[in-house]
């Protein structure tokens, strides 16, 4: 059964031009269901089966998050075994997720966001490196895994833009602004490697997606932010502060690279609340 995840897993890094981080999560997940399966063949697995481990799953006391990433796990595994013609029929057909409540996502306000900004010292290769981590995070909303893939052949500073390869190895373009443009010039100005990625490490290889998030879990404990933040918190903030500031919410889907515009509508719903916030703040009637 080993070879039949490989051969997946192989599948969505070759095919789909999935992130290490999201390989790794589909293998755990994989791999937890084989044991739990035991000797179990994989054309012997049908609908009984799969309740029964998603039933020992919440007796695990899983969250409905959890097991709704590990359904969504199955669901493409199954479906790539049936398209392969390994198995005649698909499991998951009648599986449905639990329902999970809906989570707003966690965003920096201006202040918060200014003062993660300020931190890198500038004056150290690394501190530049590291301020331009933060500023393409934000002023781009690129996911962590598009960050560290930047090349530099992908960068046109003429016209303020960078070529992404996002999900699925499909291209989008995003823009950037003056100050992460004086960044990028510093930055390149200082880096001294012929590796063809944007971002190196100390030893001047690439940059990992756990690297991004070391750098930032340590910029953070510096701050005075009482909560910890994610490359994806910035992210956040991105799409945010755009739709705060009357971006459409179709311009938006395209600069993050959603699929489907139901994906960013999740953020009107933080604007909503800044829009509620701001107005029982400030209107004089509003808390009469």
């Amino acid at each position: 059964m080993k070879n039949y995840i490989n051969e997946f897993l192989d599948y969505l890094i070759n095919e789909k031009g999935y992130s290490n981080y999201t390989i790794k999560s589909y293998n755990e997940d994989l791999l937890a269901f084989y044991m739990y399966l035991d000797e179990n063949n994989i054309t012997n697995i049908d609908y009984n089966l799969i309740r029964s481990y998603l039933n020992y799953l919440y007796n695990l006391k899983f969250s409905n998050k959890s097991i709704a990433r590990h359904i969504s796990t199955l669901r493409s595994y199954f479906k790539y075994l049936l398209k392969e013609n390994y198995i005649k029929e698909n499991p998951m057909k009648l599986i449905s997720n639990p329902k999970i409540p809906q989570k707003l996502p966690k965003y920096l306000n201006y202040n918060e966001l200014e003062e993660i900004l300020e931190i890198p010292n500038q004056s150290t290769f690394l501190g530049l490196r590291n301020a331009l981590i933060l500023e393409l995070l934000y002023s781009t909303g690129v996911r962590v895994s598009e960050l560290v893939n930047i090349k530099l052949s992908d960068i046109d500073l003429l016209n303020k833009k960078i070529i992404i390869l996002g999900k699925g190895n499909k291209e989008r373009i995003v823009l950037f602004g003056n100050k992460a443009y004086e960044l990028i010039v510093k930055y390149l100005n200082k880096r001294d490697t012929d590796c063809e990625y944007l971002f190196v490490n100390n030893n001047k290889n690439t940059l990992t997606d756990r690297g991004v998030r070391y750098i930032i879990d340590n910029i953070v404990k510096k701050s005075a932010l009482k909560f910890k933040i994610s490359p994806h918190t910035l992210r956040h903030t991105f799409a945010t502060h755009l739709l705060n500031n009357g971006a459409d919410l179709k311009s938006v889907q395209d600069l993050l690279g959603h699929e489907s515009i139901a994906t960013t509508g999740i953020y009107t719903h933080v604007s909503i609340e800044h829009l509620r916030k701001t107005y029982l703040d400030n209107h004089p009637r509003a808390k009469r």
